[in-house]
This record gives structure tokens, sequence and C-alpha cells, in this order.
């Protein structure tokens, strides 16, 4: 077997098992029990879109592809951790409006 033969082979299971985990990351963001379930799952797919953009990069071979995902990497980050700040604070606003219509009650 040739080397270009094996790099074929590669990028073929490459986007064979990132578009597998594609399919399984959107059934967990559908069937996600509780919303940081979905958040988390839509972490994942964002570091499955960043694979498939590296994959497509290394198999065109232009560099550009690779800033573009660090770019789509850190927005992803952000993005999460924008949705997790708003998960805790969102907990923490409905136990303080339980508290103020129990006080408001005696």
């Amino acid at each position: 077997m040739s080397g270009t033969a094996f790099l074929q082979i590669c990028y073929i299971l490459t986007f064979a098992m990132l578009s597998a985990s594609f399919i399984l990351i959107i059934c967990r963001i559908v069937i996600g029990p509780s919303l940081p379930d979905r958040v988390l799952a839509l972490d994942l797919l964002v570091n499955a879109a960043v694979g498939f953009i590296v994959a497509f990069g290394i198999r065109t071979g232009f560099s550009i592809y690779v800033d573009i995902a660090i770019a789509l990497g850190l927005v992803g980050f952000l993005s999460t951790v924008a949705l997790a700040r708003f998960i805790h604070r969102r907990g923490d606003i409905s136990v303080e409006r339980s508290v103020a219509t129990t006080d408001g009650e005696a």
C-alpha cells in the first residue's frame, strides 16, 4: 500500500467518524434531559466542527483553515462560558424570587 492510498483511507475514516459524531451530538441536543446537557452538546458540536475544518484544511493544504478553526474554537468556548453563567445565574434568580415571595407572604 502506498503512502497516498493510506492517506486517502485516513481521510475517509476521519470524515466518517466526524460525521458519526455529528449525528450522535445532534441526538444528544434533541434528547438531552436538561439544559446543561444541551449546552455541553453544543460545545461538543463546535469542537467537532473545528475537527472538520482542521481535517479539511489538512486535506486541501490551505493553512487558512487552521486560523478559522482557532477562531471558531475561541467563539465556541466563550459562548459555552456565557451559557454556563446564564444557567448559574438563572438558578440564583429563582432562589431569590422564592425567598422574596415567602418573605412577602409572612
